[in-house]
Formats: structure tokens, C-alpha cells, sequence
């Protein structure tokens, strides 16, 4: 396994331009290949995820010229649901923003499909989703783990109906029966059973339905109504954000290490619900400025908080490596979905605070950490996890040095994230 072991860092300040969002990438390739018309999409994110979306939909017949730098895309759209392909096996790594949605779309066109993943995908649940679709009128079986990739599939068999689905689980299940079912042949109605999380992840996943002409409304997140046999149409070009969860390490490193950090390509219209992370950095101390196309973050002093992150888990994991460096103790609730993402993240965020140094206590979805009077020097196991690997980073501001184990799985979203972390930090 390889290691990276980050000296201590003194400050963090400069400039930073960030790649595309993960979730708007896949979102994008995904109705652009089922849209009338052709798709320019600009500032796509080259990343494990999209580059495993990108060969699904080749799979599926779909002619995508990418430029040589991914900055952007042409997506040939094959103006409806895709033909039965001629591989019908899928295997998407550990891209949870692709495999969701694609079984769902898969489940609308005839045909006996295998969808599998990696070691790190065949542990993470999908049965939520595949319970909606078998109510739907779906075929599917289990392979191997119950409830877990890889799945075997009848398709062709959902025309639409009404279902309910589980929303305090993830919200990925509900994006990816929100982008197939208005292809099919009848109209869907949804119910949320218990409070649904993650909400800005289904504005994105709304607002972008709506930028490809589509329609599907919802009252008060409990109730979805997708009319069904309505078409995707290409906006013509499509402009994709910097990525705001990535933005998070750097807008944290910034509070921590006195910045200032400018990130480009993210401004105060982000439509992704991770950037309300800077909401949370400023109750810490933090000091903020944005603009439309650009966000400022300056440190000083911080300060533990008692907040509810459910709208923005991913974030909330920068929240919690920041609260090695806050003053007094920081609990961070309503997270029971860190444990079903790519790998149970508040046993590994828990057990990496710990080694740090921290008091660290966790229920089924909340973490309480108080920090030491010193970090200690820590390795840290990241589970396969980019989010684990990125998080802890901000570790390195303290006056001990961090190792991560398997800093290449940062590529799942963010491939070069620790040369652009080096280039604004100042070692000690």
C-alpha cells in the first residue's frame, strides 16, 4: 500500500482553481447521452467516478468526444432510452454517482444485466433502490452479499407506478429514480418514508432535470410526482461548477491556517448544497467573502459547535478534522449516512481523530470530538475512501506529521488533490 506522510504545515494560503463537481459530472454525461441533441460539457471532472461513468455509457452506444484534458466534453445523446447493448455485465468500481442511476435506467430497457463494482462497492448497500424497482415491476437478484452489488437484472420491466423509498438512508437512490423515470412509459409518484436527507443533492439533481427539459415536482421533499414518456432535450452547452465538496479542504485549511485561500470556478450562486459548509466554518470564526465567481476564507481563532449536518455529510467531515484545532468540543449530528457511503466513515473519521489525539465519542449518527492540547503523529487507514484521504490532510496543520495510507484514492474525484494542497501550504 502506498503511504504519503505530510510534514507539519506553518500556513496555508494562495489561490485555487477546482476541478468539476463529481456530482454534477456524472449527472451531466448521464442526461446528455439520453437527450435529443448534442451536449457540450465544459469543465467536466476527470475522476475515477465520471471515467467509470464514461465507459458505461460507451457501453450503452453513446458517442462521447472528450477533449485531451477532460476541461470538456461532446455528448452525442441518443435521443431517448439506450438499445439493449451488446455487453450487458457493467462493472462500475466504487462510482456510487454511477452505478445508482445507471441500474435504475437499466432496469427501463429490455434485457438481463450484471451490475457489479469493486471491493469497496460490493459492501455498500443498494438494496433501497432495488427494493423501489422490484416494486416498480422489477426483476433483480443478488449474486452475492444480500442487499450489495453485484446485481443481476431483468430490465425492460418498469413502465412507472407508485412506490415508496426510504429517505434517511441516502439521497443517491431517490436522484436516480428522479433521472429514469420520466422516460418511462407511465407517470411515478414517490413517498419518502421518515425525513428525507441530503436535500441540495435532489435540488441538483432537479435543477438539472429542469436544464434538460424534463419535469418533476415534489411537496416538501416527502412527495414526489414525475410525469412518465417525457424526453431529455440538450441545453445546447452545460457548465459545470468547481466542485464544493472538494472546496471544503481548502476552505478549512484556509480557517485553520490563517489563509487567505481563494477558491476560483465557486461563487455565492453555487447551486450545490455543500457550499453552506461556509455557513458552518463562520460560526467557528472563520471569515468569509464570496463573490460570484470566487470565495474568499481568512482564519482566526475557532471555536467547537453543535450542529446538525445532514444536508451537507460529505462537508461535515471537514468539520470534523477542523475540530482538532477549535477551541472546546464540536459535535456534528444526524450523519447516520457517513456509515453506508464508500466505506463506514464515522468508524473511520472516529478512529482517526482518535490516533490525532482526540476524545472522540460517536452514536449511530453523531460524533462528539474534543481536541488534545497537541496533535500527536498519526497514520491514518482511509478505507479506500478520497474523502477520508482529503479530510485528514488538514491534520497536517498541526505540529506533528500525518501519514495517509493510500493517498491514491483520491482519484475517485479529485486525482491530483494533494499536489494543489502542497502548492498553497507552508511547511513549518
Amino acid at each position: 500500500m502506498n503511504q504519503l506522510t505530510l510534514a507539519p504545515i506553518l500556513k496555508v494560503t494562495g489561490e485555487v482553481t477546482l476541478p468539476g463537481s463529481k456530482s454534477l459530472s456524472n449527472r451531466a454525461l448521464l442526461l446528455s447521452a439520453l437527450a435529443n441533441g448534442t451536449t457540450q460539457l465544459k469543465n467536466l471532472l476527470r475522476s475515477d467516478d465520471t471515467e467509470q461513468m464514461v465507459q458505461a455509457l460507451r457501453q450503452l452506444g453513446t458517442d462521447i468526444e472528450l477533449s485531451g484534458d477532460w476541461q470538456s466534453a461532446q455528448v452525442r445523446g441518443n435521443g431517448g432510452l439506450f438499445s439493449t447493448p451488446d455487453e450487458p455485465n457493467f462493472s462500475l468500481g466504487n462510482a456510487g454517482t454511477a452505478i445508482r442511476p445507471l441500474t435504475a435506467v437499466l432496469s427501463l430497457i429490455p434485457g438481463d444485466f450484471v451490475i457489479d463494482g469493486d471491493q469497496y462497492m460490493r459492501e455498500r448497500p443498494i438494496e433501497h433502490l432495488v427494493d423501489a424497482l422490484l416494486i416498480l415491476g422489477a426483476q433483480a437478484s443478488y449474486s452475492e452479499k444480500p442487499g450489495c452489488p453485484p446485481i443481476r437484472l431483468k430490465g425492460g420491466l418498469v413502465k412507472g407506478g407508485d412506490v415508496s423509498i426510504r429517505g434517511d438512508i441516502s439521497s443517491q437512490y431517490l436522484t436516480a429514480l428522479l433521472m429514469a423515470l420520466p422516460l418511462a412509459l407511465n407517470g411515478s409518484n414517490i413517498t419518502i418514508q421518515g425525513e428525507q436527507v441530503s436535500k441540495p443533492y435532489l435540488d441538483i439533481t432537479l435543477g438539472m432535470l429542469a436544464a434538460f427539459g424534463v419535469t418533476a415536482t415534489h411537496e416538501n421533499y416527502q412527495t414526489f410526482s414525475i410525469p412518465g414518456n417525457q424526453a431529455y432535450r440538450s441545453p445546447g452547452s452545460f457548465l459545470i461548477e468547481g466542485d464544493a465538496s472538494s472546496a471544503s479542504y481548502f476552505f478549512g485549511a484556509a480557517a485553520i491556517g490563517q489563509g487567505p485561500v481563494r477558491v476560483h470556478g465557486l461563487g455565492k450562486n453555487s447551486v450545490q448544497g455543500d457550499y453552506q459548509f461556509l455557513d458552518i466554518i463562520e460560526m467557528m470564526g472563520a471569515k468569509v467573502e464570496r463573490s460570484d465567481e470566487w470565495t474568499d476564507v481568512t482564519g482566526c481563532e475557532l471555536h467547537g459547535v453543535d450542529v446538525d449536518l445532514n444536508h451537507i455529510p460529505d462537508a461535515a467531515m471537514t468539520i470534523a478534522t477542523m475540530a482538532l484545532f477549535a477551541k472546546g468540543q464540536t459535535v456534528i449530528r444526524n450523519i447516520y449516512n457517513w456509515r453506508v457511503k464508500e466505506t463506514d466513515r464515522m468508524h473511520a473519521m472516529a478512529e482517526g481523530l482518535t490516533r490525532l489525539g482526540a476524545t472522540v465519542k460517536t452514536t449511530e449518527d453523531s460524533i462528539a470530538i474534543t481536541p488534545p492540547d497537541e496533535l500527536q503523529a498519526a497514520t491514518i487507514d482511509t478505507y479506500g475512501d478520497h474523502r477520508v484521504a482529503m479530510s485528514f490532510s488538514l491534520a497536517a496543520l498541526g505540529n506533528a506529521p500525518v501519514t495517509i495510507n493510500d493517498p491514491d484514492c483520491t482519484r475517485k474525484t479529485f486525482p491530483d488533490y494533494f499536489d494543489v494542497f502542497h502548492s498553497v501550504s507552508i511547511n513549518r
